[in-house]
């Protein structure tokens, strides 16, 4: 076999592993997540090169450095899955906890009604920011401590009113706790979590209840 029999084997080894991914891709439901190790058979190097590629053909959204998302285009322009599922597909893939934190913690437990253009969620994983739209997320490190809870409800209050800060802390928003904790056991969760709260946090809360 002569080097040019050689170069159209090898080219045709690559449009073959080049068409395998795009399959993959094209068969995956939108809001799948994928990174080159997501294509173990492959070269890290080489599925890097072919996923940048899916995304200049429009096929993928770059939404981090490595982190492509499958996103669903409309006449409209492109839908986005809700924010907490591409985390938790990235979590999955890191295999690290994640929990919501800050100003979006606040805001779905109904403490503020601004909707913040960041959402920040603290992971065990990598750090990361991701473009989703016009949207910003931040997966940030935090001390172990902070994934020690026992129920995400918990965990969530006690993020949200650490963002917000003693001294805001209205009687409005105190109102509200024992409606988000409702449906948390007292005995089983809400005792042991809290004692991983911060003594404020923890005596706002009993306040309430």
């Amino acid at each position: 076999m002569d080097y040019f029999d050689l170069n159209m084997s090898k080219n045709t080894i690559q449009q073959t592993d080049l068409e395998k991914i795009r399959r993959i891709i094209t068969r995956g439901k939108y809001g799948s997540v994928y990174f080159a190790s997501s294509f173990p058979k492959f070269n890290h190097d080489y599925a890097s090169k072919l996923l940048a590629a899916f995304e200049k053909e429009g096929l993928l959204e770059r939404i981090s450095k490595g982190v492509y998302l499958k996103a669903r285009k409309t006449r409209f322009g492109i839908s986005y899955p809700p924010i907490d599922e591409i985390v938790a597909e990235i979590a999955k893939r890191d295999k690290a906890k994640i929990i919501l934190t800050g100003e979006t913690a606040a805001n779905l437990l109904g403490f503020s009604e601004q909707v913040p253009m960041k959402t920040c969620f603290l992971t065990t994983g990598t750090y990361r920011t991701l473009k989703i739209g016009e949207r910003t997320v931040l997966l940030k490190n935090a001390a172990p401590k902070n994934f020690e809870f026992k129920n995400d409800i918990v965990c969530m209050l006690v993020q949200a009113l650490r963002s917000i800060g003693k001294d805001n802390v209205t009687e409005a928003m105190k109102a509200k706790i024992p409606l988000i904790l409702a449906k948390v056991p007292k005995n089983k969760y809400l005792d042991a979590d809290l004692r991983l709260a911060p003594v404020w946090i923890k005596k706002t809360i009993y306040s309430t209840l």
